[in-house]
């Protein structure tokens, strides 16, 4: 015989086929103690209310269990033997869960049926903070926080650092042209100052090669830029140290990813490294929901807003997102590109449901899969597809004026 199990706030009921109550199991009546149980089967294990009710009504000849969520009836399978059956939200349920309140006072479960609504309230709360307390115990959003910083921190420095080449630039202007790091160029200015200490001996101490010493050696002498008094100088010089801080914050922020993607996610960094890794979980929303997503759309994740100018204006979608950042891709040749990226983007969702259900570790064995990958690509495409150089050939034909150039001429 077939008996439908209905879980509820305050325990669990069994109907049989004519839609009957055939038996019942009630939780204790504290939050703490209901909130353990729904915790439990919400993670499919077994709890004694259930066990208690599926040993007393398996003995009344009931034999196959419906249930209307997968995990307790995974449950009851795994752990106690008997055939079930997840069969979806049903009419018997509904209208159980509608009618509990009236059901749970002619049960003396509660006095009145402010009473229940009170409870369902107040398991409510302690599930929304036991979820909330969960939530914060994911590593995976502690990198996503990570890459937020290093992204803010990134505009940051880009605009201060700028700040500075214009500033000093108009003490020693020849220099922002001959330092092109950021970071370099404030340290320079930093231990340095004014330009005529840019000599060659000082800049050797920088650690500057020595053909690029001599250059910017060379151009103190005939600068084009005004002489600074020496509070100008130290101005400037102060506020590269601040901003010198904050490049030594994001190299510990990098550190810290780092370390933080080889215990959330090995096996992404073994493929992607730690950055490109971190950006994409960033971008998915999380590692769960990174290995929930098929590796086409891994592939364009950070691309979005050209996927939805593609399917608006039906120019061609984009082959790459963030991940075009991996150094197999963007180092590759142009029409080899897609392929890489379809490929990588692959072995990052294996990687990704790996690393999710902490299953073990394969990074290498996808790297060297991918590898393989990688070497075929190269080999099988070393040269445009024929499309691609019919397309270039007829756009070097177009003159200026947006004709084709050479053919006949047409008759006056």
């Amino acid at each position: 015989m077939r008996a439908l199990v209905i879980e509820t706030v305050i325990g669990f009921f069994a109907f049989d086929e004519n839609g009957e109550v055939i038996d019942k199991e009630l939780f204790v009546n504290r939050p703490e103690s209901i909130v353990d149980a729904l915790e439990k089967v919400g993670k499919g294990l077994l709890v004694q209310e259930l066990t208690s009710l599926i040993s007393r009504i398996a003995l009344k000849g009931f034999d196959i269990f419906d249930f209307e969520g997968k995990n307790p009836a995974d449950a009851v399978q795994r752990d106690l033997g008997f055939s079930v059956e997840v069969v979806g939200p049903t009419e018997t349920g509904k209208k159980l869960r509608t009618d509990l309140p009236k059901v749970a006072t002619e049960l003396r479960y509660v006095d009145d049926e402010a009473a229940l609504r009170e409870l369902s309230r107040k398991v409510s709360t302690v599930i929304s903070r036991v979820a909330v307390k969960e939530a914060a115990h994911r590593r995976d959003i502690l990198l996503i926080q990570a890459i937020h910083a290093i992204d803010e921190l990134d505009g940051s420095l880009n605009i201060f650092s700028t700040r500075v080449r214009e500033w000093y630039g108009y003490h020693f202007p020849e220099l922002s042209n001959l330092i092109e790091k950021h970071d370099t160029f404030l340290r320079l200015v930093n231990l340095l100052g004014a330009r005529q200490n840019f000599t060659l001996a000082n800049l050797k101490e920088m650690d500057i090669p020595e053909s690029r010493s001599r250059i910017i050696a060379d151009n103190v002498s005939s600068s084009m830029g005004a002489d600074f008094d020496e509070d100008d100088i130290e101005t400037i010089r102060d506020l590269s140290a601040s901003i010198m801080e904050l490049y030594k914050a994001r190299r510990k922020l990098d550190g810290y990813v780092d370390k933080l993607m080889g215990e959330v996610a090995p096996n992404i960094k073994m493929l992607a490294g730690s950055s490109l890794g971190a950006r994409l979980i960033s971008l998915a929303g999380g590692l769960e929901s990174i290995s929930r997503m098929p590796a086409s759309t891994i592939q364009i994740l950070g691309a979005e807003k050209a996927l939805f100018r593609s399917m608006k204006t039906g120019a061609l979608p984009p082959k790459h997102g963030a991940i075009f950042q991996h150094q197999d891709i963007h180092q590759a040749l142009r029409w080899q590109r897609g392929k890489i990226a379809r490929a990588l983007s692959g072995k990052i969702a294996i990687a990704a449901r790996v690393d999710a259900f902490k299953g073990k570790f394969m990074g290498e064995r996808l790297k060297m899969e991918l590898d393989a990958r990688l070497k075929e690509i190269k080999a099988k495409y070393p040269h445009p597809p024929i499309q691609e150089k019919t397309v270039e050939r007829r756009a070097e034909r177009r003159t200026p004026n947006g004709r084709r150039g050479g053919g006949r001429r047409s008759r006056r």
